[in-house]
């Protein structure tokens, strides 16, 4: 009975010393995340490697996120978050990065814990915000709190992406008439036959030919008539 009770302790006691670390995981949403190049994160420039990221342990803030290297013996940045959602959970970590200007490292923009439809977006510095909303054309967030211990207190706004130019379009002015069709040439049409011949020649002669034949025939008949 003494070495049953003696078992049952012990399984108890252990129990309760690996109890502690899944909540502290689930409380924390401690990662591990190893990138193979340089990534940007509000006010620095993290080189490739193993970093692990986790909440700042408050129960007042949730969306305050630190970035420590392998062994969370050196903190690297504390980052002011905001709620980001996502429809369809997933049983990993995932990340998302900004698209940036180019030459610049991608900038991280959001980190969802496996299992949570809900993750950490994470706010830029103004200037920043700007470079990126530009090449996004998406609102960044951004803050202007710069310490870690301004975070608790800071605000944050949306970085709107500033308007794509357009082309201007002059208002009332008609538009331009189309050029007249050159008219064109009038054919020359063919001379016109005359109805009638011309005369070549006077009447008169004919008349006084007529007159001769009727004298000479009078003179005929007379000289008939008296023989």
């Amino acid at each position: 009975m003494k070495r049953l009770i003696l078992a049952v302790a012990s399984i108890g006691l252990l129990g309760m010393a690996f109890a502690p670390n899944a909540p502290a995981d689930e409380w924390n949403k401690k990662t591990v995340l190893t990138v193979s190049e340089p990534i940007q994160v509000p006010n620095m420039i993290l080189p490739a490697g193993t970093y692990v990221i986790k909440l700042l342990d408050s129960p007042s803030d949730r969306h305050i996120v630190q970035i420590f290297n392998a062994d969370e013996n050196h903190l690297f940045t504390t980052i002011l978050a905001i709620p980001n959602y996502r429809l369809q959970p997933t049983g990993k970590t995932v990340v998302t990065f900004w698209e940036t200007p180019p030459g610049q490292p991608k900038a991280l923009r959001a980190w969802f814990y496996p299992g949570d439809n809900f993750g950490q977006e994470f706010a830029y510095p103004k200037t920043a915000a700007a470079q990126i909303a530009a090449v996004s054309h998406q609102t960044v967030p951004t803050t202007e709190a710069t310490q870690a211990a301004e975070l608790p207190q800071a605000k944050v706004t949306q970085t709107q992406p500033e308007p794509q130019p357009q082309q201007e379009v002059a208002q009332n002015t008609p538009p331009p008439a189309p050029e007249a069709a050159a008219a064109p040439e009038p054919t020359p049409s063919p001379a016109a036959v005359p109805r009638e011949l011309p005369k070549t020649a006077s009447p008169y002669p004919l008349i006084g030919l007529l007159g001769a034949f009727s004298l000479g025939l009078f003179a005929l008949v007379r000289a008939f008539r008296l023989s």
